[in-house]
């Protein structure tokens, strides 16, 4: 079609993914009025150069902006429209977390029957280990178990565990009240990240499991119920039973070992190990070889990773040194604190390939 030529409104809305009611709304409202309208038949006509306001239009109702706000956006330069859509997006998260609140409230008068004790945990340490266990999800359509917390409960500890299949991390806390009996869980991530803030802020923190959620119940500031994914959760048990014995231990200052990950321009490192200690550098070879002050043990080895699975599993570690243990190039390696054993974090290495010896 050549650009200058006038297109129906069926192939219009056609091309733009917009319905041809729609273009008639939109017209009626002044948003996108047609190029030409024959004045016997009353046919609407669009020229080829309106198909990106019709896309953008379509696009901003697809995130329910409001027509006001959609006519804001349209009229526009870049850095004004971006500020705008951003309002909106925090105006929808915000009416979204009100929903969630409500439904909960309206939830529990329906007289929900009574929920399972979990245990009683402080909230500012509970909320730490979410933070730091949820850094190992993913979102990925499809399977949102990926983006859950697991959360077991039994006579000694509230285990949390999250897995994106390339990194694996968990905390146990041992709770202030222990629970009834044992229980087992997926907690929605998303929502759990979202009440991680209330959560901080309440001295004591009791969680009670019911048929499709868990309630956090925060004393006076007000309860928050999170979701439960009904999606199996990946046998995380198997997979720490089928790690084998660590062949290199290295302990190391975390402070240094972050700077190092961080003055690396690839997207990927190769960690060494060997007599002169731990050495960090890019794995294109592109960055500085950087030794970081650290005591090993073991055999010598070079590992590779991407920056994005090893950096958050150092960076969460608790405490000022941490332990790796390594089992091979190909093997997941063990994060952990040097003096505090209750976060643990399992991150897949990438393929050892074209890395100078």
């Amino acid at each position: 079609m050549p650009d200058d030529e006038l297109m129906p409104i069926g192939a219009f809305a056609r091309r733009s993914g917009l319905t041809c009611s729609a273009l008639r709304f939109y017209a009626d409202s002044g948003l996108l009025p047609p190029a030409e309208t024959d004045p016997v038949s009353g046919y609407r006509y669009y020229s080829p150069g309106q198909l990106a306001r019709a896309v953008a239009l379509r696009r901003l109702r697809e995130v329910a902006m409001p027509l006001a706000g959609v006519e804001a956006v349209l009229g526009a330069g870049a850095d004004e429209a971006a500020r705008l859509l951003d309002e909106h997006v925090a105006e929808v998260v915000e009416r979204a977390a009100a929903v969630r609140e409500k439904a909960a409230v309206i939830r529990a008068a329906f007289g929900e029957e009574a929920g399972l004790c979990l245990g009683a945990v402080k909230g500012p340490v509970l909320a730490d280990a979410v933070e730091q266990v949820l850094t190992a999800t993913a979102n990925e359509a499809g399977t949102p178990v990926l983006a859950g917390l697991r959360v077991e409960a039994d006579a000694e500890a509230v285990t949390l565990t999250a897995t994106d299949r390339y990194r694996l991390a968990t905390r146990t806390l041992v709770p202030a009240e222990r629970p009834v009996r044992a229980w087992a869980g997926t907690v929605d991530g998303g929502e759990l990240r979202a009440a991680a803030g209330e959560i901080r802020r309440s001295p004591l923190v009791r969680l009670e499991a019911v048929p499709h959620g868990i309630w956090f119940r925060l004393g006076r500031r007000g309860d928050r119920h999170c979701r439960l994914v009904s999606e199996d959760f990946p046998d995380h048990r198997l997979m720490l039973a089928s790690l084998g014995e660590a062949t290199t231990r290295v302990t190391v200052s975390k402070e240094p070992l972050l700077r190092a990950l961080e003055e690396q321009p690839g997207e990927d490192v190769v960690l060494r190990v060997g007599g002169c200690g731990l050495t960090v550098e890019a794995g294109d070879g592109t960055g500085p070889r950087l030794a970081v002050p650290a005591t090993m043990a073991g055999r010598a080895l070079q590992v590779r990773f991407e920056v994005t699975t090893l950096y958050p599993a150092v960076s969460t570690a608790i405490g000022p040194e941490v332990l790796l243990d390594l089992r091979g190039h190909d093997r997941p390696v063990t994060v952990r604190s040097a003096d505090r054993g209750d976060l643990t974090t399992l991150a897949m290495p990438a393929p050892l390939t074209g890395v100078a010896p």
